[in-house]
């Protein structure tokens, strides 16, 4: 009868946990898609931010700091290629100067996002008002920044040009997405307000 019972159970076992993970999963893609449901690119924001899901749950503050500390994250990686890029010298005449510029505004955009982030780990009810001025102000700035980029390269059809703008565009979507996010923590209000093991 034992050995029945411990069978019976190894059999449901598998079963169960699939269940359980199903479930949990159920609840993160809930959680990340409401708090996407404010940005202007949704899907984007669902797939930068899904791994958040089970720490943000439903508190504005993480997914906010969650959007903009992506935005950092995704903004090196476009820095380390469009350098790469100067490196290899591939590009030639206008393209070469555009991509000096745009390197020079992503550095702008690194900085002002490094800067939004200092602020955004360090709210506090007392400087609230402050703080989401001056942290939308940076992001705006990014995000101006991200659209020179390409403007640089406007009416070049060049595959590696069209490579380069893809990636620029898919960071500009990120950091409207994050400053999307950061404007609904805003018209919260520090209520919201807890402390974050995010990065």
């Amino acid at each position: 009868m034992a050995r029945a019972s411990k069978l019976v159970l190894m059999l449901l076992l598998p079963a169960w946990m699939t269940l359980l993970c199903t479930s949990a999963s159920g609840h993160g893609n809930s959680y990340v898609r409401d708090a996407c449901s404010v940005t202007h690119y949704p899907d984007v924001c669902i797939h930068s931010l899904a791994p958040f899901s089970q720490t943000a749950k439903r508190n504005p503050t993480t997914w906010a700091r969650a959007g903009v500390s992506v935005s950092v994250g995704e903004a090196k990686i476009v820095v380390q290629y469009l350098i790469k890029l100067k490196r290899y010298g591939s590009m030639r005449g206008r393209n070469q100067v555009a991509l000096l510029d745009c390197i020079d505004c992503f550095q702008n955009t690194l900085d002002n996002l490094h800067k939004s982030l200092g602020v955004i780990r360090k709210l506090n009810s007392k400087a609230f008002v402050t703080q989401m001025d001056d942290i939308t102000t940076w992001l705006s700035a990014a995000m101006t920044d991200e659209d020179t980029c390409l403007g640089g390269f406007n009416g070049q059809k060049e595959k590696q040009v069209r490579l380069l703008c893809n990636k620029v565009l898919n960071m500009s979507y990120i950091t409207s997405n994050a400053l999307a996010l950061v404007n609904k923590l805003a018209t919260i209000g520090p209520g919201s307000l807890i402390s974050t093991d995010l990065p």
